[in-house]
């Protein structure tokens, strides 16, 4: 896309899409967990003694608090909010500077890649390991524990559900005037590929494709919204960890008040921003959301065991969001009187 106003116009309606949207999906996320009660209450109450939970801070201090003043103590301490905006702003710093930074960008992707077979390799363990555990947790806790998972998969089915059907479906349909059941049917074999690989970057050619043939988006906007999107818009994710610290503050008896709520949806976006687009990505930066308000981590050997399952219908979702998004912006940018050489990215 060479044309520069152009595209700072379509990616900051992409940025502004992503960033409303993501809320949204925490909020239902919230609501639904709440309304289904998937935690049965006190579980792991026994596992909280002798641990103290830290206190949410309010917000505008968790705002504050997110500008790295010492990046390698927050490193080193695993502040993920700091670690996250100081990634953010040398991301930044790398592209306004080009050529001058190749290598370190070289460098950056490097690390990238050995990060995510790290992850990969991790996730291939990992059933193994959640077999122990949730068969240590059958045996301690009872049958219990098998009905608060159950519970705990369908409501986020249901969050995902609504947010595919209602958000997504909506916003196509007011936004972008495309047909609910045309933008679905058109969108189905890049979902499909979604579920079986719980990968938006694997999906991505055919997301690409799916979004250009079938739901006549302009190569010049699928090029930039779609490969943003894969990397930073993770709805299904934001879902699943809403409803998962929901679940786990149930179990372990913990109560959350506004403030907490408030930093779960704070946390959880930022975290969307910097989870990887490969598969058992979420449930890492999990972790940094249940910390954030004072939930023991080791509550997610409860929900490990059902993760890729879950993992498959929520990238779904997650690339679902980003073909919404280029549907919207199709359609604004023609209502402007734009018009797009179909041979030209």
């Amino acid at each position: 896309m060479s044309d520069v106003k152009k595209l700072g116009r379509i990616g900051g309606f992409t940025m502004g899409f992503y960033l409303l949207t993501t809320p949204i999906a925490l909020g239902i996320g919230i609501g639904v967990a709440y309304l289904l009660q998937p935690g049965t209450e006190g579980l792991m109450q026994q596992d909280m003694e002798g641990y103290e939970p830290n206190e949410a801070p309010p917000v505008m201090e968790t705002l504050i608090n997110i500008i790295p003043s010492n990046p390698v103590e927050a490193l080193a301490s695993g502040e993920m909010l700091q670690i996250i905006v100081f990634a953010l702003l040398i991301g930044f710093g790398i592209a306004m500077l080009g050529e001058k930074t190749k290598g370190l960008l070289d460098l950056a992707r490097q690390a990238n890649d050995v990060m995510i077979w790290l992850v990969k390799i991790v996730m291939l363990l990992a059933p193994f390991g959640a077999f122990a555990l949730i068969a240590s947790a059958i045996g301690e806790l009872g049958w219990n524990a098998l009905e608060s998972m159950f519970m705990y998969m369908l409501a986020i089915v249901l969050a995902l559900f609504i947010q595919m059907i209602v958000v997504y479906g909506g916003l196509a349909y007011f936004w972008g005037k495309k047909n609910p059941i045309e933008f679905f049917k058109g969108f189905f074999p890049a979902m499909a590929v979604a579920f079986s690989t719980s990968s938006s970057s694997a999906t991505l050619p055919v997301t690409m494709k799916s979004a250009e043939e079938n739901l006549g988006v302009p190569k010049q906007i699928s090029s930039f919204t779609l490969p943003l999107g894969a990397t930073i818009n993770m709805d299904g994710t934001a879902i699943m960890q809403a409803v998962a610290t929901i679940f786990l503050a149930q179990v372990y008896a913990v109560d959350l008040g506004a403030t907490e709520l408030l930093t779960i949806i704070l946390t959880a976006t930022l975290a969307s921003l910097g989870t990887a687009s490969v598969p058992g990505a979420g449930i890492i930066m999990l972790a940094m959301v249940l910390q954030s308000v004072g939930i023991p981590l080791d509550g997610i050997a409860l929900i490990l065991a059902v993760d890729r399952i879950l993992d498959m219908t929520r990238t779904a979702v997650n690339i679902t969001g980003d073909a919404t998004a280029s549907v919207v912006i199709t359609r604004m940018e023609k209502k402007r009187g734009e018009t797009f050489d179909e041979e030209k990215a």
